[in-house]
């Protein structure tokens, strides 16, 4: 096995054809087939797991769920011949559980599949000629029964069992409706079909023994236990607004019978309207699926309709109309919603319904969403987004950009997101695209269609062409690696642009045949080619000419690639090869194992080879490429692989092949070698956008911006409009609760006279009851007392006979036992004595019976049985007796027990008797416990009244206070507008200071960055210093050992000395000793006078040493000074730059509350005038009150006022402390700068007051 791994992970696409093609495995995750997987996917979380074909699959056919979700069915062709593989969903991954391959019935492939609600049963339905019909046990592998069930070859579409029971299946195809009963190992018909058969395309179990049925000509049949009882037609109406819609036309409550011809049934030339696009005709019902509520079917293309049953009656009515939306991106909106629903499915909850359509498209609504829309249609939307619904041509990527490029016979381009796993952009062309190429820039596309080559341009939101080539039928085109060309391929020629002057600069004319594939090498100075003529060209671009050729003309070949290095090309065509090719030869061959390989791709490392067939499969393998079969294959597609190409980061290969399918892989190699490219640079997010579009936009905004404005006018029109009516609706509520409450009280006067009333009643019967209660006790106990006592001796009596029977059966037997052994002594006597007589007559005449021996013995057996079977008689007859006397025995036995049981049984009546006492009173104490509640809801709507009087009378003081609050809004009106300008007028000197402060920060900054500078000089200067003492420290202790040396010195002169001094009296061994301290001691370069240097050195050294203290004293003042000043500096222009920021933020709060103040009062000054224009002309008097009310606003105003006079007061201070600095000597301060002046905010303080 190969080392390369691809591991599948997303796909875009869907299998539409395969039965029962959507289902929901939970609320969340939907499983549907694409290419030959099956995939779960996720709906809120984005995610999807693969359930993968089996091997050497030719797709999938039909599945099928368990009712439980726990098993999934696959039905597939593999190899010729169908399987069916159960998997079991709920292991992780999903495993294989069971496999039906090896069938004892003929077989050509299973059609449609159901599993009984018990999920124990599978049901098959084999496809024509054969039409069976198999009920299988698929655990044990074991079909219990197989009937055919049609025998004219026609099309069976259903097949699925009754919800409730696992023993009756329905079946419908062509002409053909059929419940069948699983009974006694076979699957007997139990209803008969009556009038014309018809086309049954689908159906569904809505109850127990209930089908409806849809067929190709819109009608629905509802049958119970195989008898219509109910029918309805469908039919495609045109209204006057021009949309099509479908209706119900016709509704029969027939019971088996059909409407008769006088019935205003329309015919099938009535239903069919024309249109101006094509004739309509008769919907089909191609799906339904059961809910709760009813059911939903598919009516017709593009369209679903839901029935809910009648409450009353067992018929169903339409109740709504679901669509399919058209589709803005389509070249034809009107036709993009005519798409069949084939397959539909509700999530478990029945909030979501699911439905997949012919054209591969997945859609889903929310049922709350068709329940709002009422009396319109309510639409679908796609459950991921658009997919391909034919075979996709073309497949790109880029560079700079996660984009895959796609373009289908579906005449669609579709850009897709490999990162995201979402679609980009999409739009549909009038023809088909062929093939697509995506500039490394992922900013424009080259799309070849069958009549013309276009280049365009992605921009955000749509795909516009900008130049177009006369090239028809374009099936291969290429951007360079650079971007800087692009080739295109018609017909056996290929056609060089380049992408900056958009000109056509080279042909390369050479193939036979028509050219299949085109690859650019890494520095796009050459161009290789291969085609149906089995050729391969190199071509050099410079030039125009081919550099290198190789024909094979028994090969028709369908994809070429070259190595990264460009040295070999790898080509795959009909010869069921790879070819290595490298300077006009073959290198390689390595076989396909009987396969045709269609598309090739080498990964950008050159270690990895990837190769898709004509099965769908993907087949990764290591470079260099191994002869045996050294490769690992996947389960891919449903249709041969198209094209195939590996990102710029060998991260991920995509596929796509003729099942419309697009997929992603995770690949790798598990030697890692070289394999993993990082990104230099991440993916680009620049997006292009066209001025118009841009200037498009902004006029909608601003016209989205007016009509904003407009609705909130008319907002406030009706909010008033509504407040005049609740006030009616109030006065309205009012007077009903004050009905109410008379009415109440008038109630409450009459339930408590019943109340006293059943009281009682319920007295004089409770004590009643007790009177008889008492009475029957006394008697049943005197009754019971009575029986007992007879009961008792009757039980004496029975013992006594019972204990003399025993004692009589226990003599009898004594004398039984007694008697038997006598007779078997006897009888042992008897024959003993016969045969000591026989045995002597034996030996007397042994010699002559000889003969005879055998027969004597014989009868010797005889006699003994004979013997043996009276003994066994006697025996019998004894046990026979035996076993009389202990049935009696038993007998006496169980009639003492009936006794005792009867004893018992009337003891459970006595405490029978005593429980019922106990319920009466429990009753009784019941009957107590509800007169109590029924008083406390009595006192409960006393005080519910109560409450309501007190709502009422809150309801009268807000309507009073809002009535005051109104007339004092209008009292505020000319002072409101007179507050306004002024406002307005202290807004612009804020403003200006505000901007006199910036420039006073500025000026701050600059100081401040002064002072940085300064201190960087002054570290500097501390450094040089320290270094300096350093020297000196380092001279010093030179000395200091120099001065050590000297002195040990002089110790040894002294001590030498001293030993010369001993031999005084001896002159002559004097001068030697003195001769050798001046040898040792004295050296020749030391014979200068040095007698006065060492202390002229002593002098200089102390000199030096005080000069440098004192320096670095004087030096230390200075640091410890400078530091102190500039950190005062540094402090209080930090205090002030904060003080200013406080400030401006004060100032820009307050800006904001007056222009909020100004918003809220000028929109008071709205209503006011709206809600009472009558009452403008009594707000001029209203001026003497001006003083009075507006306190609050006045009181804001002297705060205003006194934070501008502590303002002023902090910048005086901070004024002085700055000219206290500056007559500090060594201090200077920014050259030219001064602080604004006291005179604006005395300006504005004026203003203010």
């Amino acid at each position: 096995m190969s080392t390369v791994v691809a591991q599948s992970l997303h796909v875009f696409g869907l299998r539409s054809h395969v039965a029962n093609n959507v289902f929901f495995f939970d609320e969340q995750t939907i499983i549907f087939p694409s290419g030959n997987h099956c995939v779960k996917y996720n709906v809120d979380q984005k995610w999807q797991k693969f359930i993968p074909g089996s091997d050497k699959s030719q797709g999938m056919l039909a599945l099928s769920i368990s009712p439980n979700r726990r098993y999934l069915a696959i039905s597939e062709t593999v190899q010729e011949k169908p399987v069916i593989t159960i998997y079991e969903l709920s292991s992780i991954p999903s495993r294989k559980r069971k496999v039906l391959s090896n069938f004892e019935f003929p077989v050509h492939k299973f059609i449609s599949m159901a599993f009984s609600p018990d999920s124990k049963y599978l049901l098959t339905q084999t496809s024509p000629p054969e039409s069976n019909l198999v009920y299988w046990l698929w655990e044990k592998q074991r079909i219990m029964a197989m009937v055919r069930t049609d025998a004219q070859n026609n099309p069976v579409y259903q097949v699925s069992f009754n919800p409730q029971d696992n023993t009756q299946v329905c079946v419908t195809g062509h002409g053909m409706f059929k419940l069948l009963r699983f009974a006694e190992g076979t699957l007997k018909q139990t209803n008969f079909q009556r009038g014309e058969p018809q086309n049954y395309l689908a159906h569904t179990w809505v109850a127990d023994d209930k089908i409806v049925v849809g067929t190709d000509t819109g009608r629905l049949l509802l049958f119970e236990s195989g008898d219509q009882r109910w029918e309805t037609s469908i039919m495609v109406k045109e209204p006057t607004n021009g949309s099509k819609s479908l209706e119900v036309i016709q509704e029969s409550e027939s019971l088996i019978e059909f409407p008769p011809v006088s019935s205003p049934v329309p015919s099938f030339e009535q239903a069919v309207r024309t249109s101006s696009h094509s004739p309509l005709a008769m919907p089909q019902v191609f799906a339904i699926a059961a809910y709760s509520k009813g059911f939903v079917c598919s009516a017709g293309p593009g369209r679903v309709l839901l029935f809910e049953k009648l409450e009353d009656k067992d018929f169903y009515r339409e109740s709504r109309e679901i669509r399919i939306p058209m589709d803005p991106q389509s070249n034809d909106p009107s036709q993009s919603d005519k798409q069949d629903v084939l397959c539909m499915c509700f999530s478990p909850s029945e909030e979501t319904l699911i439905a997949s359509t012919s054209k591969n498209q997945l859609y889903s609504i929310t049922m709350s969403l068709t329940e709002i829309s009422k009396g319109e249609p309510a639409h679908f939307e796609y459950l991921t987004y658009p997919l391909h619904s034919a075979p996709i041509t073309g497949l790109a990527t880029c560079i700079r950009k996660p984009l895959i490029a796609t373009c289908s016979l579906d005449r669609s381009v579709r850009l897709w997101n490999y990162e995201s796993n979402t679609l980009e952009l999409f739009k549909e062309y009038p023809e088909e695209a062929y093939t697509i190429s995506l500039h490394p820039s992922g900013h424009f596309i080259v799309v070849g269609f069958a009549d013309k080559l276009r280049l365009m341009n992605l921009l955000v939101d749509d795909i516009r062409s900008f130049k177009e080539y006369s090239v028809r039928g374009c099936r291969e085109c290429s951007f360079s690696n650079g971007g800087h060309l692009f080739a295109a391929v018609s017909g056996n020629v290929i056609h060089i642009f380049t992408t900056t002057s958009l000109e056509n600069i080279s042909n390369l004319k050479g193939h036979t045949g028509k050219i299949r594939s085109i690859v650019w090498n890494a520095d796009d100075s050459k161009l290789i080619s291969c085609g149906t003529d089995g050729a391969v060209y190199e071509w050099n671009l410079s030039t125009g000419k081919r550099e290198t050729e190789c024909v094979l003309k028994s090969c028709s070949y369908n994809c070429v690639t070259i190595s990264p290095d460009a040295k070999i090309i790898f080509a795959v065509g009909s010869d069921q090869t790879i070819k290595e090719i490298a300077d006009s030869s073959i290198l390689r061959e390595m076989s396909a194992f009987d396969i045709t390989y269609t598309t090739i791709a080498i990964s950008h490392s050159g270690r990895m080879v990837f190769v898709g067939t004509s099965m769908g499969t993907i087949r990764a393998m290591k470079y260099p490429l191994p002869l045996q079969k050294e490769f690992n294959e996947y389960q891919a597609h449903a249709g041969p692989v198209t094209k195939m190409l590996l990102t710029f980061d060998d991260q991920l290969l995509l596929t796509a092949a003729e099942d419309g399918c697009l997929f992603t892989w995770r690949v790798f190699d598990k030697d890692g070698r070289g394999i993993k490219r990082e990104r230099e640079v991440g993916f680009a997010e620049e997006v292009l956008v066209t001025k118009t579009d841009m200037e498009e936009k902004a006029q909608i905004m601003l016209e989205l911006k007016t009509r904003v404005e407009e609705l909130k006018m008319e907002n406030e029109y009706q909010l008033r409009l509504k407040d005049l009516n609740y006030s009616e609706k109030i006065k309205e509520l009012t007077d009903k609760f004050i009905q109410e409450m008379e009415s109440l009280k008038t109630k409450n006067q009459v339930l408590r006279t019943e109340k006293e009333k059943q009281d009682i009643s319920h007295r004089e019967h409770m004590e009643d009851l007790l009177d008889k209660q008492n009475r029957e006790l006394q008697d049943l106990e005197s009754c019971n007392n009575q029986k007992l006592l007879l009961e008792y001796e009757k039980y004496q009596e029975l013992q006594l006979k019972s204990q003399r029977m025993q004692e009589e059966y226990e003599k009898q037997l004594r004398d039984n036992d007694e008697t038997k052994s006598q007779a078997l002594e006897e009888l042992t006597e008897f024959y003993e004595a016969k045969l000591q007589e026989k045995t002597t007559l034996l030996e007397e005449a042994q010699e002559d019976v000889r003969q005879q021996l055998r027969e004597f013995e014989e009868t010797k057996k005889q006699i003994e049985e004979d013997e043996d079977r009276e003994i066994q008689d006697i025996k019998t007859k004894y046990e026979k007796k035996l076993r009389e006397e202990k049935e009696s025995n038993l007998r006496l036995k169980g009639e003492t027990g009936i006794m005792r049981k009867k004893f018992n049984s009337l003891q459970k009546e006595i405490e029978e008797r005593t429980n019922d006492i106990d319920t009466l009173k429990g009753e009784q104490v019941k009957l107590q416990g509800i007169i109590k509640s029924l008083e406390k809801d009595i006192q409960g709507l006393k005080r519910e009244i109560q409450e309501r009087d007190e709502t009422i009378q809150d309801k009268e003081k807000r309507i009073y206070d809002l009535k005051k609050k109104n007339q004092e809004l209008e009292k505020f009106k000319f002072v409101l507008d007179y507050k306004i300008k002024e406002l307005k007028k202290q807004i612009e000197p804020r403003e200006n200071e505000i901007k006199v402060m910036k420039e006073q920060i500025q000026e701050m900054e600059t100081e401040l960055e002064r002072f940085h500078k300064q201190n960087t000089q002054l570290e500097l200067n501390i450094t040089e210093l320290w270094q300096k003492l350093r020297a000196t420290d380092q001279e010093m202790r030179r000395e200091r050992q120099k001065e050590r040396d000297l002195e040990a010195l002089v110790r040894r002169f002294k001590t030498d000395l001293h030993n010369c001094v001993a031999y005084i009296q001896e002159p002559q061994l004097l001068k030697e000793k003195v001769r050798g301290l001046f040898v040792k001691y004295v050296q020749r370069a030391d014979m200068v006078e040095i007698t006065g240097l060492n202390t002229d050195l002593q002098q200089e050294y102390a000199r030096q040493r005080e000069h440098l203290e004192r320096n670095l004293a004087t030096l230390k003042k200075k640091v410890v000074k400078e530091g102190e000043l500039h950190r005062t500096d540094y402090v209080r222009i930090m205090q002030e730059n904060v003080s200013l920021i406080k400030e401006i933020n004060e100032l820009r709060r307050e800006l904001k509350f007056t222009r909020s103040q100004v918003y809220d009062l000028e929109a008071a000054l709205k209503l006011s005038k709206k809600i009472r224009p009558q009452e403008v002309t009594d707000s001029a008097p209203s001026r003497d009150k001006l003083s009075i009310t507006p306190t609050m606003r006045l009181n804001e105003q002297e705060e205003t006022g006194r934070i501008i006079e502590m303002q002023r007061l902090e910048i005086q201070r901070l004024r002085d402390q700055i000219q206290e600095q500056e007559q500090v000597p060594g201090f200077h301060t920014l050259a030219g700068t001064r602080l604004p002046s006291l005179s604006s905010e005395v300006d504005f303080e004026v203003q203010t007051k």
